[in-house]
């Protein structure tokens, strides 16, 4: 069972870099479009859909900054959970 937490810790870190992909990625028009863009943004999409609107300011959307915090506070509370569980 520790494996198996640690290895979706390992993921959901992963995950991360292509939340920032995906974000990057939309200022740069002709790489979203690329297959590689796409990709990316089905990837991160259906993280990211679940905040979009919320922080709206004239055409920039703020919402990435929220979903990264939420991300990344939830990712670390997982992996101090696997740490009190299993230590090092």
């Amino acid at each position: 069972m520790e494996l198996l937490l640690r290895i979706l810790f390992q993921v959901l870190q992963y995950y991360y870099y292509i939340l920032v992909a995906s974000v990057l990625l939309s200022w740069i028009p002709d790489l979203k479009r690329s297959a590689f863009g796409r990709f990316i943004d089905k990837l991160a999409n259906p993280y990211m859909r679940i905040f979009r609107g919320w922080i709206v300011i004239g055409v920039m959307d703020f919402t990435p900054i929220i979903g990264f915090m939420f991300y990344y506070f939830g990712v670390n509370a997982f992996g101090q959970m696997i740490l009190t569980m299993y230590g090092n």
